[in-house]
């Protein structure tokens, strides 16, 4: 009946009409939608493994511990971290050793990511090396919470993994006779 076509069994020839993404909440998003968030770059660190909220909070120890000898030398970078469905980019600038600089990391090697849980101005997430199998964790810091950044990647992993999950393991109905 939807398609205008006529015959014996209309709903045959009736066909699903796809909607946009949905987010979490369960709004309309855009498959091209970016999230934007200006944020400092602290640093990353090899971690020995791909996720754990104690794996993050020790790599986020061990940057802080090692800015606070050089942060009035080298004050963190800035940073405009852009999110999507696509990965992460980091395009950093400030300082002689940033000029520029930008990164991307496909959402498929992004395995963890979150807020320290004592102080949620730290934000990190955990990355896979493409070819190799190690992992570093790259850290963030803020004036403001960074519960809305975690939140945004989760949306963003969520929505990814829904997407590709339905092409990777597809479900499909068996009949048994």
């Amino acid at each position: 009946m939807r398609t205008g076509e006529r015959g014996v069994f209309p709903a045959f020839y009736a066909h699903a009409v796809p909607g946009p993404a949905k987010d979490v909440l369960g709004s309309k998003r855009s498959p091209c939608w970016v999230e934007r968030f200006d944020v400092q770059f602290l640093g990353s660190v090899e971690v020995p493994c791909h996720q754990g909220n104690g794996i993050l909070c020790a790599a986020m120890q061990k940057i802080a511990t090692a800015r606070k000898l050089t942060v009035h030398l080298r004050p963190p970078a800035s940073c405009d971290l852009e999110i999507s469905l696509r990965g992460v980019k980091l395009s950093l600038s400030g300082g002689p050793e940033f000029q520029h600089c930008s990164h991307f990391f496909q959402m498929k090697n992004i395995s963890f990511c979150g807020c320290h849980p004592r102080n949620s101005c730290y934000f990190g997430f955990i990355t896979k090396h493409p070819l190799l199998s190690r992992f570093a964790c790259h850290v963030f810091v803020s004036q403001e919470s960074m519960r809305p950044v975690a939140q945004s990647v989760g949306r963003a992993f969520l929505e990814y993994y829904q997407e590709h999950l339905e092409y990777a393991c597809p479900t499909e109905d068996i009949y048994l006779e």
